[in-house]
């Protein structure tokens, strides 16, 4: 992993969150107190130029999104750090999915569904292990596979996200 592949991620993250709003570039950076221009924000966008904890903080604020939220995205997208992540996933999509290795989790998506209407969980890091442990899968295998259900950016950004126990066994 270097860090290019981090501000890709995170850049990336950004603009998909922008469009989702329907803001250009020009109408984000006029947002932007510290006053960057549209060039500088197209560098953060593709990934071209690092940004600060502050100019993301700013970012995030612009966005109206939560940091963690933005972060948490940007490097579940990437399938970077899986293994710390409460990996967004959503249901629905996980359900039409016909990989059969990854079959048993259809009834998981079906069961937790039901007590979230939403069609959007959190996964905490512990409950992929305990998943995983039951299903008999790798926990790295997993939480790649969940993490392919991350849900579009207007459900993830939205108050749509339900969230899981983080103790061991929440899931």
């Amino acid at each position: 992993m270097t860090e290019k592949a981090i501000s890709r991620a995170i850049g990336e993250e950004i603009r998909r969150t922008r469009e989702a709003k329907g803001w250009s570039q020009a109408e984000l950076a006029a947002r932007l107190p510290s006053g960057i221009g549209q060039r500088t924000l197209l560098s953060y966008e593709h990934g071209a130029r690092h940004l600060t904890v502050l100019r993301f903080l700013e970012l995030c604020i612009a966005l109206e999104v939560p940091v963690p939220t933005l972060l948490t995205h940007a490097l579940q997208r990437a399938r970077l750090f899986l293994a710390n992540l409460a990996l967004q996933v959503d249901l629905r999509a996980l359900l039409n999915d016909q990989n059969d290795k990854f079959r048993p989790m259809v009834q998981w998506a079906r069961n937790k569904l039901n007590k979230h209407p939403s069609g959007v969980v959190s996964v905490a890091s512990s409950s992929v292990e305990e998943l995983a442990d039951f299903a008999g899968y790798s926990t790295p295998d997993l939480a790649d596979y969940l993490a392919k259900f991350i849900p579009d950016n207007g459900r993830i950004h939205g108050t749509d996200v339900t969230m899981t126990s983080a103790a061991p066994g929440g899931e």
